[in-house]
């Protein structure tokens, strides 16, 4: 698999005033851009995910995060559709970041990488959309992390975007969130090869913090249902001490199935995600607050906005829960904004947009037609709105 990638010398200015010259984003594309460059769909990543939506990870080798969706005949048709997902700056899979070479310097940038905000991510993004000559968007789509970069897209660049379809997402980070993401950044601060920072020079990583942040993560990604359903009080084969055994000589880890589940899940993400990176991402999702740049009043995000829009929410996610997309959805209604919302009933939590649900497929796949059909493109296999 060709992994691509554009280098521009000139770099590009953050909002924290630095600048990161040259910078370097990687990506992947899927389908072809039409010859009038009008059928051209961004997809963001979530905030571990990475560039490769349909194809396998060059490190697992598991298949693309978002395979089940983006392909040819499915819900994101790479028949009809040319597909552009950009690993974010500040990532680890290609895009400048901490593990980059620093220019001039011989090390990578390290704790030093400066901190980004979902403004200098979508600028970075829009540097690609230039390269392939693409004036208009047909549509930005993201979920979670995604969502807030669909959003900043569709704000910062609006004549740019056609339609829109923010997943599972926020117009702020809250409160709740960002209390997870420092419990996360500290267990990573607690590993002993932390090393303030500098663990690269000491040629090592802070594995087992990194691995319990992805855990952390990874439990407020699921809910209880789902959870209950795929776990249970289910305990390990082997792992049951005798009856009358007394409580010093119980197992303190991983006697239960869902223990071993989080290890399996930690440790395998310290195999393809850097610490810095988490550091700096997490952080910029905590920075975003569409409301507040504008005094508080979310409904004049969106006054000069013309995209339309599709707001999908998760009965059962609780870490962005359909109180905010509602939120949401009533603002773009506020400044007049063509909107429609969908909530999709689903115990799977917050993770419900990567897995197998056929009325969020439909949902997809019917905006997608209608809006096709606004925009004057040719009719899909499919074409039914919502």
């Amino acid at each position: 698999m060709e992994v691509q990638s554009i280098i521009f010398p000139e770099g590009m200015s953050l909002q924290c005033g630095e600048v990161i010259a040259p910078l370097e984003v990687a990506y992947q594309t899927y389908g072809t851009l039409s010859p009038k460059r009008d059928n051209a769909i961004v997809i963001c990543h979530a905030f571990t995910g990475d560039q490769f939506v349909a194809s396998p990870h060059p490190v697992t080798g598991k298949p693309g995060w978002w395979s089940r969706m983006v392909g040819p005949g499915l819900p994101i048709d790479t028949e009809r559709f040319f597909v552009i997902c950009a690993n974010v700056l500040g990532g680890c899979m290609g895009t400048t970041g901490p593990t980059t070479m620093r220019a001039g310097t011989g090390k990578p940038w390290g704790k030093d990488f400066p901190p980004i905000t979902m403004h200098d991510i979508v600028a970075a993004q829009v540097k690609v959309i230039d390269h392939f000559g693409i004036e208009q968007l047909f549509a930005v789509i993201g979920g979670s992390m995604g969502g807030m970069q669909t959003l900043t897209w569709a704000t910062d660049y609006a004549e740019r975007v056609f339609a829109a379809m923010p997943i599972a997402t926020s117009p702020f980070q809250s409160a709740q969130n960002i209390a997870f993401n420092e419990v996360s950044r500290q267990a990573i601060y607690s590993d002993p090869d932390w090393h303030g920072g500098d663990y690269q020079a000491h040629d090592v990583i802070p594995a087992r913090g990194l691995a319990v942040a992805r855990m952390v993560g990874h439990i407020t990604y699921l809910s209880e249902e789902a959870l209950t359903r795929k776990f249970g009080r289910e305990i390990r084969p082997g792992t049951m001490p005798a009856p009358n055994s007394p409580l010093a000589a119980l197992p303190f880890g991983g006697m239960f199935q869902v223990e071993s589940y989080l290890q399996y899940q930690g440790s395998n993400f310290t195999r393809r995600f850097d610490a810095h990176s988490y550091l700096t991402i997490s952080r910029a999702m905590d920075f975003f607050d569409l409301g507040s740049e504008h005094g508080g009043n979310l409904a004049a995000a969106f006054q000069q906005v013309r995209t339309r829009f599709c707001v999908v929410s998760f009965s059962s996610d609780w870490l962005f829960p359909t109180a905010q997309s509602r939120m949401l959805t009533r603002a773009i209604n506020q400044a007049g904004g063509h909107v429609s919302f969908v909530e999709i009933e689903s115990d799977r939590g917050h993770d419900a947009f990567l897995l197998e649900e056929p009325d969020f497929d439909r949902t997809v796949r019917g905006f997608l037609n209608g809006a096709a059909r606004h925009a004057g493109l040719p009719a899909g296999r499919d074409d039914h709105a919502v």
